[in-house]
């Protein structure tokens, strides 16, 4: 509605969808919940999609034209668990303190991320970001913290452009 009262004052939403396409599919990977043991529920796979967003607003942070396409990313990821949220049935009233939540968790994150990639304890925070309160094997934890490392150095190693386009390799 307020896109139509007021278009130049909402944003683009097309802004960001190429880029939160590329992490929802990276959140779909199998090898996230097979290997690194990353419950197949609706808690670990928001996990794995806010860790993986996460890193990749850290990423945008790092670079001067990285604010725009932070906000973008941001934007999108709030439109994606609003509606997930009422798929799931959850009503106007609920919805709005539910979503908040989930962004401060996106948040949260990071934080996390942020003091992690300047320490360099992968795997302390694959824990925390990934499992949360679960207790998971230390291999699994291991095997998450050596892949978001990874993805870490992907896109630290990718220009800018290319990160918000979601073409990171």
């Amino acid at each position: 509605m307020l896109r139509l009262l007021f278009p130049r004052l909402t944003a683009d939403p097309a802004r960001g969808t190429d880029l939160f396409r590329w992490v929802a599919g990276q959140t779909r990977q199998p090898h996230w919940y097979v290997e690194g043991g990353v419950p197949d529920t609706i808690d670990g796979r928001f996990a794995m999609l806010a860790t993986i967003t996460a890193l990749i607003l850290v990423r945008l942070e790092q670079d001067e034209g990285g604010a725009e396409p932070s906000v973008a990313l941001t934007e999108r990821f709030v439109e994606a668990m609003e509606a997930e949220h009422r798929e799931m049935g959850l009503g106007d009233p609920k919805l709005g303190r539910t979503v908040r939540k989930l962004v401060g968790s996106l948040a949260g994150r990071v934080d996390l991320w942020r003091t992690t990639i300047d320490r360099d304890d992968w795997a302390t925070a694959a824990r925390q970001s990934v499992y949360g309160g679960t207790e998971p094997a230390s291999d699994a934890v291991a095997y998450c913290a050596a892949k978001l490392q990874e993805l870490w150095v992907r896109l630290t190693s990718t220009a800018l452009d290319d990160v918000v386009a979601g073409r990171i390799e």
